[in-house]
């Protein structure tokens, strides 16, 4: 009885190792694709990471300095702007003055740095004139810092050498009456100093383009108001 009842237990033994056997390649063989592919993917992706690693990591590190320098640049950029604005600030008078841009023939004023007239003029022209005696003149707009050096009402333009040569006249003495004459200049001048004026015309069509022979041309309405806003000494922006 003890013998059959070992015996069972053995034919027991057995089934379940060989049930276990069979069940343990089952999964073996059911794992085998899944492992071959994880492998191939390994390989095609695993390895170059792990070899690029150095390189990623070098990456990100420049990356992170390059973020912070362009901060840093950021930051030294914004505090030029500001002492530029502060250094700007300083040198922009507090009362009136006119800002010309020879470029685009236009001019602004402006009033306790605020814009209180901007519109259309006309500047020089930039042709050279020559004289038979090797005299010649370039008619160009000075640019810089200027002021106000005087203000005429009603004012009487006393004709250069140029203007004559440019007519084919000969040219007069310095106090013959040709010299002088009426009503082209408008209703005011302001003088800039070196025979260079702020003054009214009758040529209102060419407002805007750099048709004068170096001074400034305005309408009617722009001078008056220029005119009046700029007291003597008020600064004159050319550009």
């Amino acid at each position: 009885m003890i013998n059959d009842e070992s015996n069972l237990q053995g034919e027991l033994n057995n089934t379940y190792s060989g049930k276990k056997s069979k069940l343990i390649k089952f999964i073996f063989w059911l794992l085998m694709p899944v492992i071959f592919w994880f492998i191939i993917l390994f390989i095609l992706v695993g390895v170059p990471y792990l070899e690029n690693r150095p390189f990623i990591f070098e990456k990100t590190i420049s990356a992170i300095q390059e973020n912070e320098n362009n901060s840093k640049f950021g930051k030294e950029l914004e505090a030029g702007i500001a002492q530029a604005q502060k250094k700007m600030d300083r040198l922009t008078p507090g009362g009136a003055y006119l800002i010309v841009n020879t470029s685009d023939n236009t001019f602004s004023l402006y009033r306790n740095k605020a814009l209180i007239r901007d519109g259309l003029c006309s500047t020089g022209s930039y042709i050279k004139l020559e004289a038979e005696d090797n005299k010649n003149w370039i008619f160009q707009t000075p640019k810089g810092v200027f002021s106000i050096q005087g203000k005429i009402t009603s004012p009487v333009w006393r004709k250069p050498d140029w203007a004559f040569v440019e007519e084919g006249l000969p040219i007069p003495g310095s106090n013959s009456s040709s010299r002088f004459e009426y009503g082209v200049l408008g209703d005011y001048a302001l003088s800039l100093g070196k025979g260079y004026l702020i003054h009214g015309t009758l040529y209102k069509r060419f407002l805007g383009q750099p048709v004068t022979h170096g001074c400034i041309r305005m309408n009617d309405d722009d001078l008056k108001t220029v005119y009046q806003s700029l007291p003597i000494g008020a600064k004159v922006f050319i550009y």
